[in-house]
Order: structure tokens, then sequence, then C-alpha cells
């Protein structure tokens, strides 16, 4: 998950320096949602961890 959310902030820089501001916008828009994401599925996760022992 961490790789999606890498390749999408590099297709956004990328975009963003060739100044295509709306693909720059959309790209960093889908890698904040995804690692909004991995924040809460790493927090269950930990959580859950903490509940088998």
């Amino acid at each position: 998950m961490i790789r999606w959310i890498v390749i999408f902030l590099i297709i956004a820089l990328v975009a963003a320096i060739f100044g295509f501001g709306g693909i720059a916008d959309g790209a960093a828009d889908i890698a904040q949602i995804i690692f909004y994401i991995f924040i809460v599925l790493l927090v269950i996760s930990l959580i859950s961890r903490l509940f088998r022992r």
C-alpha cells in the first residue's frame, strides 16, 4: 500500500512540474486517501494484535 502512495505522489510531482494542475491535484488527492486508509488499517492491526495477547 505504501508503494501506491509513493507512485501517486511521484505522478503528482511530475504533473505539477510540467504544469498539469488538474492531474497533479487528482494524483495528490488519491495518494492522500490511500495514506489515510493505510493509517486506519495500521491502527486496527495494532489494536487487534494487543487483544490477541
